[in-house]
């Protein structure tokens, strides 16, 4: 069954600092859980949810994790982000059959591209990542905590035009999936928000892709 979430209006939320953006998303986005399980040979299952709303300009998401292992590694965009507590954002282009994928681990290192597969996709640019607007709750230095509990929360805003849409005609609906992992980390998961049901981890499967309605 495909989830669906609709993405509520918010003047100017992207504009905000992390601290009134966090209370303007509580009290007006839409929330979900990042919650299925899909592989049962990685069962470890922290509190992964996400916020989401829309200015005129950007899609808005708002990640809250918490759960064992700390793990923030890479400090250059555009690098090994899955390995590190990482939350994703994966949408389709309605126009032709690609999508993109947005990657932030704990600190707000980005990993973004636009893909035709798992392995053929143009990176973003350093000119095109600058235009992304990313908070986290954690100071910007590499962590590695096995074992220990911990919450985080991260933000990303991304411009529509960086997602295939034009602001002033947006679409009914894209399809669009939301992830956490930690592939390095001491106890791995691999959870998304509309199920995945496939033998093996891949996250790089548009055909599972929930609904997001504008």
């Amino acid at each position: 069954m495909m989830k669906s979430i609709n993405i509520p209006f918010i003047e100017n939320v992207h504009s905000l600092a992390y601290s009134e953006m966090d209370q303007v998303m509580e009290l007006n986005a839409s929330k979900d859980y990042i919650s299925e399980v899909n592989w049962s040979s990685f069962p470890y299952k922290p509190s992964a949810s996400f916020r989401i709303a829309r200015s005129r300009t950007h899609l808005v998401i708002m990640y809250n994790v918490r759960g064992l292992d700390l793990r923030a590694v890479t400090l250059e965009d555009n690098g090994p982000v899955w390995e590190d507590s990482c939350c994703e954002f994966f949408v389709s282009d309605n126009s032709d059959g690609t999508y993109y994928t947005f990657e932030l681990n704990c600190i707000g290192t980005l990993l973004a591209s636009k893909r035709r597969s798992k392995t053929d996709a143009d990176m973003y640019s350093e000119e095109q990542l600058a235009r992304i607007i990313r908070h986290s709750t954690l100071e910007r230095k590499q962590i590695e905590e096995d074992g220990v509990t911990s919450a985080w929360g991260t933000a990303l805003c991304i411009p529509f035009d960086l997602i295939g849409l034009d602001e002033a005609s947006l679409p009914d609906s894209v399809r669009a999936n939301f992830y956490k992992c930690a592939d390095m980390a001491a106890h791995p998961h691999y959870l998304s928000w509309n199920r995945i049901d496939i033998p093996q981890p891949d996250f790089h499967r548009p055909d599972f892709f929930g609904e997001l309605k504008f």
